[in-house]
């Protein structure tokens, strides 16, 4: 019975450990997933305070500036997205995938993004010349400055 048990323990040690390997950190600020709230409760917050507050939260990630991945859009609850910027401008591999499980902390906020930031943003993105052009007016958005993420290490 101890050689079951002992076995047991050794395997769910290599487990845990290799998980715990597969996860990768970026920025400044260590983040803690254990203190993550939930997208959807982070949302719910921000529409009731529209004040700035500082929390970790865990998110899907849609899509990753494919220039340096200096931001990315994480999925609201409602299937759209909003910005993550990343303080100081660190950077996450333009590899991750949409779908990505991140783990974030940093600030939460509303501002007005300008037309020049949001061509900007587009142009990370990829959008053709066409789709640039038609940004004529600035937008006033819930966004997030990032000082730290945390999420599974890309698949090569």
């Amino acid at each position: 019975m101890k050689k079951y048990i002992s076995a047991f323990l050794l395997a769910a040690g290599v487990v845990f450990s290799s998980q715990a390997q597969k996860m990768v950190a970026y920025g400044p600020e260590k983040v803690e997933p254990k203190k993550a709230i939930s997208v959807e409760k982070l949302w719910n917050d921000m529409q009731k305070t529209k004040e700035q507050n500082d929390v970790t939260f865990e998110g899907e990630i849609a899509q990753v500036c494919t220039k340096a991945g200096c931001w990315i859009s994480v999925k609201k609850p409602d299937g759209t997205t909003f910005r993550v910027r990343f303080k100081d401008h660190f950077t996450i591999p333009v590899e991750t995938a949409a779908g990505t499980k991140a783990y974030l902390h940093g600030k939460a906020y509303y501002e007005t993004i300008s037309v020049e930031m949001l061509k900007h943003f587009a142009e990370d993105a990829g959008k053709s010349e066409e789709e640039i052009a038609k940004i004529t007016e600035p937008q006033y958005e819930f966004a997030f400055q990032a000082d730290g993420i945390t999420f599974e290490k890309p698949k090569k």
